[in-house]
């Protein structure tokens, strides 16, 4: 989809929709680690989702204003580096134990730090920039972006993955059906972006714009699943059941066996 001088594709203010929604739900995150106190996956989740924000922002200002280096140097760092790895390191410390998601971050952190630093030291290739539209092909050093595949892998693993088998988990037990649902949406909507990704490369970057926004509001909806609390009667059940079954258990054990009258 074309954008002519005086009307912008409607397409191309999906991005700013995008972020715009990341921005919410950065919010929210951080609203619920400050009411819990603790969750040091939420840190994680909350600065992932701002980093989405943040590359579908310079995505925005890219097709709507104009392309620079500056912002597609800006865009591949918190696009194609940080898009999803913060994500996944927030599923990380969720269901690794805590020592060893920090031995996680202490590889990885230093990884996106350095390759972070060599985008912006990269030299430009200005002939491959298009005038509205992003694209890694502008950094010189093209040899960076085959590292990107290592970080993107990392992601798929924690955020995707983790989803998939909490959902598989969650999925045993009526009471945690909503959390597996939450899991199947976050899965699914931390895919998108990847599929909008290969469209991007293929030229068709709108593909990129879309994937990213259906993919926010998927793990949006997939976090409001899992953080979704039992009904009360439904919770009061469970719990009468579990007491019942408990209190029956020294019965039963201490229960005389009855002898057969002849």
């Amino acid at each position: 989809m074309e954008q002519t001088a005086t009307q912008p594709a409607l397409v191309c203010y999906v991005p700013v929709v995008t972020t715009v929604l990341s921005a919410i739900f950065c919010s929210i995150l951080l609203g619920r680690y400050r009411f819990k106190g603790k969750g040091a996956h939420l840190l994680w989740w909350a600065g992932g989702v701002f980093c989405y924000g943040l590359g579908t922002a310079m995505e925005g200002s890219i097709t709507l204003f104009g392309n620079s280096i500056a912002l597609t140097k800006a865009w591949y760092i918190a696009g194609a580096l940080l898009g999803g790895y913060p994500l996944a390191q927030g599923t990380a410390y969720l269901l690794l134990k805590r020592r060893t998601a920090n031995v996680l971050s202490a590889l990885t952190v230093p990884f996106i730090i350095v390759f972070s630093t060599l985008v912006v030291l990269s030299p430009a290739n200005a002939d491959a920039m298009l005038p509205y539209k992003p694209g890694g092909a502008v950094i010189g050093w093209s040899w960076i972006r085959w590292f990107t595949p290592i970080i993107n892998t990392y992601a798929v693993v924690f955020l995707i993955g983790g989803a998939i088998l909490s959902a598989v988990r969650f999925a045993r037990k009526t009471s945690t059906i909503h959390r597996a649902i939450g899991n199947a949406f976050i899965a699914a909507g931390a895919l998108l972006p990847g599929i909008g990704g290969g469209l991007a490369k293929a030229g068709y970057v709108e593909g990129l714009y879309i994937g990213e926004f259906v993919g926010i509001i998927l793990i949006w909806i997939g976090y409001n699943f899992c953080v979704k609390k039992v009904h009360p009667t439904v919770e009061a059940a469970q719990y009468a059941t579990a007491q019942r079954a408990k209190a029956a258990a020294p019965r039963a054990a201490h229960q005389p066996v009855p002898v057969e009258q002849t």
